[in-house]
């Protein structure tokens, strides 16, 4: 019994090799969206018309809203969701999403707090201010933070996961108040003009612009989400191994 055990570890372990080294490939997904982030980026650029009341400085809204969306709605709110499912169900793979939609949203949401000061100075005359929307915006990001700090400071794999499940709820109960944060409270950030009950309040031009950039990053989310995960599984797999040798 021993030695079959002893067997089998090599050759799970030469398994593991495969699958990773399958993967080791050139990403075409992930390539394909780099591609269209760039694109979309050099449209919004060069083709698309300067707005009359903000100048040059409007056209980090295609990288600032498209950001602000994928990381709030997609990458908060999938956390929020794979969170409350592993609460329920202790799934393993549920928690391996749930942590790589929390670094992955944390990326697109540093985007946007770089890119909001950046317009926000020739706009509103400083770099921040401490209104609902940001204050919120910036609150979120920190709690995101902690989950992945927190992942990284417990040990028990169960345990690591529960705990972090709390947080990843309350980082998605936050999304809603941050979209109704301008109706709610007085503030300097501007109301919505596309994610309202109402036609969005753009040009076609610039519309088509944004449906472009937001596409975009939509699928550069979907494929850091992809990679993520893989190295989620390739990781999680390497540590079964190493705890079997031993």
């Amino acid at each position: 019994m021993t030695h079959s055990a002893s067997m089998a570890t090599p050759a799970a372990g030469a398994s593991a090799a495969s699958t990773a080294a399958r993967r080791d490939g050139p990403d075409l997904l992930l390539g394909a969206a780099v591609l269209a982030v760039i694109a979309a980026l050099v449209h919004s650029l060069f083709f698309t018309p300067t707005e009359a009341m903000q100048g040059p400085a409007q056209k980090i809204f295609y990288l600032h809203v498209s950001s602000a969306i994928v990381a709030l709605y997609l990458g908060f709110g999938l956390l929020a969701v794979t969170s409350a499912v592993y609460l329920w169900l202790r799934e393993e793979r549920v928690d391996r999403m749930a942590e790589s939609a929390a670094e992955v949203g944390l990326v697109f949401m540093t985007v946007v707090l770089l890119t909001g000061p950046l317009w926000g100075k020739p706009i509103w005359g400083t770099y921040w201010t401490w209104d609902a929307r940001l204050t919120l915006t910036l609150f979120t990001w920190l709690i995101v933070l902690g989950y992945l700090t927190l992942r990284n400071a417990i040990e028990d794999r169960a345990q690591r996961a529960r705990y972090s499940a709390v947080l990843g709820i309350l980082a998605g109960l936050l999304v809603p108040f941050i979209h109704l944060s301008t109706t709610m409270f007085r503030t300097l950030h501007p109301q919505p003009i596309l994610l309202k009950p109402s036609a969005p309040s753009l040009p076609p031009e610039q519309l088509t612009t944004f449906l472009f950039s937001f596409g975009a990053f939509f699928l550069l989310f979907v494929a850091l989400l992809r990679a993520r995960y893989r190295y989620a599984v390739d990781r999680d797999r390497l540590a079964e191994l190493r705890g079997g040798e031993d």
